[in-house]
């Protein structure tokens, strides 16, 4: 275990994130739990502003505005405006204009998740209506069983219609231990209607690709920071940049492993990350 020094929990030399320009944060289960701010949060943002770094929150969770995650984050005290956001729903706008522009779109997912897609230009519909060409579901925290009725109605009545997702994170770490996410949402509709979608958020690399082209940072100068290997680590894998777990929130050491796709790094936290960092500087 990391004491201070410039290893991480498994004894691999970690000095190099020393160097690193571009922090990308997973958000639940990384930098706070519920709304309790996980400790060296804080500390560990002042120190990469104050050595010209960046640092950007890329979140599979869709069921919040950008606007709503400044609230929380405000909330506890963290420095960020909207251009240090990268969302699930900001990738699903980029792929539904790509991919199916001008479609109509029926979503399954919170009143942000819909309003974000509308102030985007998408034409979005929440009820069974005529003409939609594509289904999108989102973590839905307001989640009905006529929505899920909805879902699978226009599955089940138009075979082959596009069928896509936010996350396909299976759950989302809380105070009182985990609730579903969108993963295993999809799960109850395939098995209602044999239909899975594809996922666009963590582990695509879409993110992350995107955010180093709008930095203009190189894969050596960028780390990803999560608690998930089959979320967040896999899209540091995918995107060919270094990835750190902590075990601060879904993953467990036992999940490393097993696991055939590793981190390149792992600490029990951000305070630990931080620690490494100014040891690797010499501090």
């Amino acid at each position: 275990m990391n004491k201070g020094n410039r290893l991480d929990y498994f004894g691999e030399d970690a000095s190099r994130l020393g160097q690193k320009k571009l922090f990308l944060f997973d958000m639940d289960g990384t930098i706070y739990i519920g709304n309790t701010l996980i400790d060296g949060t804080l500390a560990l943002l002042e120190d990469i502003r104050s050595h010209d770094g960046r640092y950007i929150f890329i979140t599979n969770n869709s069921s919040r505005s950008v606007a709503d995650y400044l609230k929380k984050v405000h909330g506890m005290a963290i420095p960020a405006g909207e251009e240090d956001f990268f969302t699930s729903s900001q990738a699903a706008i980029y792929y539904l204009k790509r991919d199916h522009p001008g479609k109509r779109v029926y979503c399954q997912g919170t009143r942000s998740l819909v309003a974000e897609l509308k102030k985007a230009g998408i034409d979005t519909v929440e009820e069974i209506e005529s003409g939609i060409g594509v289904v999108l579901v989102g973590f839905d925290t307001e989640l009905t069983y006529h929505k899920l009725c909805n879902t699978c109605e226009i599955l089940n009545k138009n075979p082959g219609i596009p069928f896509v997702a936010t996350n396909p994170d299976w759950v989302c770490p809380v105070e009182g231990g985990s609730i579903p996410d969108c993963g295993s949402m999809c799960q109850l509709i395939k098995g209602a209607t044999g239909c899975y979608p594809r996922f666009l958020g963590k582990p695509e690399p879409t993110m992350i690709r995107l955010v180093m082209e709008k930095y203009g940072c190189s894969p050596e100068e960028t780390m990803v920071i999560g608690d998930r290997i089959y979320t967040d680590i896999e899209a540091g894998l995918r995107a060919g940049v270094d990835s750190v777990c902590v075990l601060s929130g879904e993953c467990t050491l036992a999940d490393i492993e097993q696991s055939e796709r590793k981190p390149t790094f792992t600490f029990d936290s951000v305070r630990e990350i931080l620690d490494c960092i100014r040891a690797a500087r010499g501090e």
